[in-house]
């Protein structure tokens, strides 16, 4: 920084600088990254101490294209139909169709299979068009 700066005092004490306008406007540049790269830590720092799970963009498209959110969540944990429906104490063609949209299935089979997924049951729910 190489500029002409005028300090102004008040009973002795620097009170105030008067800087160039370039200098002034640099300044702000420099102290609203400052500020990005604070608020980008401190999202850093609450996604690391959250519970909450990161889901690939390409998960939330199929979940918002209309593909069932059982089937979506089911293939994106790497389950069979079999497999979730045994974790979920239902029969494999329940699980089926829920999936296909031939039963909505009952709050308290979808509240099994959302523990199954690892989910919050309203994960289970098809997005409002």
């Amino acid at each position: 920084m190489n500029t002409q700066v005028q300090i102004i005092e008040r009973n002795g004490e620097p009170e105030y600088a008067v800087l160039p306008i370039e200098e002034y406007r640099r300044l702000l540049e420099l102290a609203e990254e400052a500020e990005e790269i604070r608020a980008g830590n401190r999202a850093k720092a609450e996604l690391a101490a959250s519970e909450d799970e990161l889901v690939p963009a390409g998960v939330v498209e199929r979940l918002f294209s209309g593909k069932s959110p059982v089937a979506v969540w089911r293939e994106y944990r790497g389950l069979t139909q079999e497999r979730l429906a045994r974790e979920a104490g239902v029969g494999k063609s329940y699980i089926s169709q829920i999936e296909s949209g031939k039963k909505t299935g009952s709050v308290t089979v979808l509240k099994r299979i959302a523990r199954a997924l690892q989910v919050d049951l309203d994960h289970l729910v098809p997005p409002e068009e």
